[in-house]
């Protein structure tokens, strides 16, 4: 390994994370990963964002981004080598001098509820209160007309599960991935099937990013995670969320798998757009080559705008060509 390959920090490799018992769970995979490729140690390095410092909804405190803009000062300022993010957390926009170095395999992306007394969704009468920090979950229960009290929560996992063993709350929604990188799968009573509830874009996945001057080496230091398959499925949905103009907040939900078409492997994309309200959606799906995964977010996005979706969100998006690429 030449010397470019070591860090700042005195041949330790410097992981910036968020201090949450989930984010450093994630961030440790990509320091045990430095370590076994380049034989270096590596340390987590912990960075308070301002998602995490305050307890008010994310939209009234920046939407996008507020998770992330803390990590991205610090690689720039050179303080971590590279910072490990929640990929649905990330805006959608190219952030200046960064890049992302490895996007490991992903985590089951569906979402999951934990209700109490072991119940499902359906099993939960009208007026049950649910708990979930995300327009797009709560617009998409909604939607299923069952009669629930959908209301907003904030806090990490463990304080969100308190919730529901206190019986403040009768349930909550979270990503199945944490709950799995916690190893808390047991308090599961139900998997959302994503016909019920497609997961935000980029859920389940992490994107590990560092200085773009740096970008070579540190792709190379990470090669033996990074997995194609879930990058490609991670750019066609973050480019229906660009190009509707809309954040990680906003109530779209979208989800991209590499599977066995007529013609071998390819890329199928299913995205959807829900009133706040739960009282109108519309879904569009396509698929196309794994090596555009652009150009078909692009189509499918497309297709959400001609549909409305801008109108029945409140979106900013503009139609765009989908340059390149066939879809289905």
């Amino acid at each position: 390994m030449t010397g470019a390959m070591t860090s700042a920090g005195g041949g330790v490799w410097r992981v910036g994370t968020r201090a949450s018992a989930l984010a450093r769970a994630q961030a440790a995979t990509i320091a045990a990963a430095l370590t076994a490729r380049t034989g270096r140690p590596a340390e987590l390095v912990e960075i308070a964002t301002v998602g995490d410092s305050s307890s008010a909804p994310l939209p009234a405190i920046g939407g996008t981004g507020v998770f992330v803009s803390a990590l991205r000062d610090a690689l720039l300022a050179g303080t971590v080598d590279v910072a490990v993010h929640s990929y649905k957390d990330l805006p959608t926009g190219p952030a200046e001098g960064l890049a992302i170095v490895a996007v490991p395999v992903r985590a089951d992306p569906r979402d999951a509820l934990v209700a109490r007394d072991r119940r499902t969704l359906a099993e939960l009468p009208p007026g049950s209160t649910i708990g979930t920090g995300s327009p797009r979950r709560a617009a998409q229960l909604r939607l299923l007309g069952l009669g629930h009290d959908v209301v907003g929560i904030r806090g990490n996992v463990d304080t969100r599960l308190r919730k529901v063993a206190a019986h403040e709350f009768d349930a909550v929604v979270l990503a199945r991935a944490g709950l799995a990188r916690l190893g808390r799968l047991g308090e599961i009573t139900e998997t959302f099937d994503p016909i019920v509830m497609l997961p935000a874009p980029g859920q389940g996945a992490l994107a590990v990013e560092g200085a773009r001057d740096r970008a070579e080496e540190l792709a190379a230091a990470l090669a033996a995670i990074e997995d194609p398959a879930t990058r490609a499925a991670v750019d066609a949905e973050r480019t229906v969320l660009g190009v509707l103009g809309a954040g990680c907040s906003a109530p779209i939900g979208a989800l991209a798998e590499v599977v066995e078409g007529e013609d071998g492997l390819e890329l199928s994309l299913r995205a959807t757009a829900v009133d706040v309200d739960g009282t109108a959606s519309i879904r569009w799906s396509a698929s196309g080559p794994v090596s555009a995964p652009a150009a078909l977010g692009r189509h499918v996005a497309a297709e959400l705008l001609a549909g409305g979706a801008a109108d029945l969100v409140g979106l900013s998006g503009t139609l765009l060509p989908a340059a390149g690429g066939t879809t289905r």
